[in-house]
């Protein structure tokens, strides 16, 4: 193959990363990460009521610069060579659109009005909504949640949009139809001007819309009026059919070929979360549980129709087919805070940083910004270096890692977290290793129930910034899932995984996992764990088990 390139776009919850890729050896060759102006501004969101909404606008203009940039910090001559672009988003991420297949937010009318604005996957103001969806999957002919782990979750599509519809007569009056972000982004390259031919992501509506074609699509028109009367139409509005991310949505428009500088030829693939494109791009293949390990994780697993047959795994996120790997069924489970629970303690540390050192009179404004920084950054790498020096038979500490709810196994945002076995002689340090222990936990408790449920696990892979940079939580994660973990070596395995896609929709490779093949980054380190370490917290473990208990039966479930 002459060489070729391709483009993947990752958008995550805080930044975009445009990554130009060698199609042919998966060199990685101009990378650009753009941060949202108004989500860095804090604009429309509101964490006392878990309201995390971004602007399409965010979407827009961080896509054209750092495209522009990343083509612009590669060799001479790749623009001209570039085939394909795909884009991982994350998820779910829905947004009322009117008719033309425009988000509401873009219209004059609603240009700063948050609930015509995609909804983050991290919002959780929708838990009313999905313990309805619950209680009524349970009551119908067909339980539409049996695919998504038997429990729906106020992270996902219908729930969020049922909110949006109660709290908001004015985009009730206006919304059309509902777009995912990883759809909508496809929609905006390729120049879509009807809701109506939206290219539907499998990978998006399989695991959050109940999409499946077991009973024809979506959850019935009857089912959704039943949920609410608001729903009526919408079903017939949306669509039948998904699509895989290795399908051709189309390829550039005219404006958008011109905006970035590439041609009309350009393939543009379809769209997909941005886990499941990480997974793919740090070679994920059965047997496999990758971790995507940041703000919060997202585990994803592949399996071949005949191990899974009619088997529903239950308390996962979902079960899909051809959500990862066309041609293998997908398995999504995760947490829905990881990396967040340190950023909050090491927040909660700040408080005399930002309150304190901010009013001093003893040291010159220049200096105060310089120690504030200093210190901010150092917390972390402090807390780690003391707390890797505590024996794991003295971490007396115990914590359930449920401060943004529970994603997995069987989905519940009431929970809180819940710390306890404090003394005076607790340091921050023994909090931060319980902290840390207690995200192991969590995800020994996801492999536990796979396992439970008939679903093999041989390997895990860690991908994502704390996989690549905290050897401590790493260690940690593999003395208690008694599990070797190996670490991805690129550090943008979401953008490789897109990718990867665009190269087989381009034509490149005729399925992804000869793309993978050729475009691997392969592994940097792995960790093995510790077998005395391995005993101690298998003990720990349970105990785990019996607070986690505790906490939803008696204080956070309601």
């Amino acid at each position: 193959m002459a060489d070729k390139y391709v483009i993947g776009l990752d958008y995550g919850s805080d930044s975009v990363r445009a990554l130009v890729i060698n199609a042919r050896t998966g060199e990685e060759l101009g990378l650009s990460v753009q941060y949202y102006p108004r989500w860095m501004e804090g604009k429309y969101c509101n964490p006392s009521t878990n309201q995390y909404r971004q602007h399409p606008l965010d979407y827009i203009e961080v896509l054209e610069a750092s495209v522009k940039e990343a083509i612009a910090l590669s060799p001479e001559g790749v623009a001209e060579n570039i085939v394909g672009i795909a884009f991982d988003t994350t998820g779910s991420t829905p947004a009322f659109v009117n008719e033309e297949g425009t988000p509401l937010a873009l219209l004059p009318e609603f240009a700063e009005n948050p609930n015509a604005m995609f909804v983050l996957w991290k919002d959780h103001t929708a838990v009313q909504e999905a313990a309805e969806i619950n209680e009524l999957a349970k009551k119908w002919e067909i339980d539409y949640t049996a695919y998504e782990g038997g429990v729906y979750s106020s992270e996902w599509f219908w729930a969020k949009a049922l909110h949006i519809l109660r709290k908001d007569e004015k985009v009730r009056e206006s919304a059309y139809s509902i777009v995912e972000h990883c759809e909508w982004m496809p929609v905006l390259l390729t120049g879509v001007s009807k809701s109506s031919d939206i290219v539907r992501s499998r990978c998006a509506q399989g695991h959050k819309a109940m999409w499946n074609e077991k009973w024809g699509g979506l959850p019935s028109e009857e089912f959704l009026t039943t949920l609410d009367p608001l729903l009526k139409g919408f079903r017939t509005r949306l669509f039948d059919e998904t699509a895989t991310a290795d399908v051709p949505v189309g390829t550039l428009s005219a404006e958008w070929a011109e905006r970035l500088g590439l041609s009309t030829d350009v393939v543009v693939a379809g769209g997909a979360f941005d886990c499941h494109m990480g997974a793919v791009g740090a070679s994920v293949e059965p047997h496999t549980y990758v971790r995507v390990i940041g703000t919060s994780t997202c585990d994803i697993m592949v399996a071949p129709y005949e191990e899974i047959g009619d088997k529903l795994i239950k308390g996962i996120c979902g079960q899909v087919d051809g959500s990862v790997i066309p041609g293998m069924v997908g398995l999504e489970s995760g947490q829905s805070a990881y990396g967040d629970i340190y950023a909050w303690f090491k927040s909660v540390l700040e408080f005399p940083i930002d309150n304190i050192l901010s009013n001093t009179k003893l040291i010159d404004e220049e200096t105060k910004e310089k120690l504030k920084k200093e210190m901010s950054k150092n917390i972390l790498p402090e807390l780690t270096k003391e707390a890797e020096k505590i024996p794991v038979s003295e971490s007396t500490v115990l914590a359930v890692d449920w401060m943004n709810g529970r994603r997995t196994p069987d989905a519940n945002q009431l929970l809180k977290g819940s710390i306890t076995g404090l003394t005076l002689a607790s340091s921050a340090p023994r909090i931060f290793r319980a902290l840390v222990e207690a995200t192991a936990f969590g995800s020994r408790a996801i492999i536990e129930r796979m396992r439970d449920e008939g679903v093999r696990i041989d390997n895990v892979i860690g991908i994502g910034g704390i996989a690549l940079k905290s050897p401590f939580v790493m260690q940690t994660m593999s003395d208690i899932l008694n599990m070797s973990i190996k670490v991805c070596k690129t550090d943008q395995a979401c953008a490789l995984g897109a990718g990867m896609f665009a190269a087989t929709a381009a034509g490149l490779y005729t399925k992804v996992e000869e793309a993978q093949e050729a475009m691997s980054s392969g592994f940097t380190h792995e960790y093995h764990p510790n077998a005395e370490n391995v005993k101690a917290y298998s003990d720990i473990y349970k105990d785990y088990l019996k607070l986690g208990e505790f906490t939803e039966q008696n204080l956070f479930n309601g």
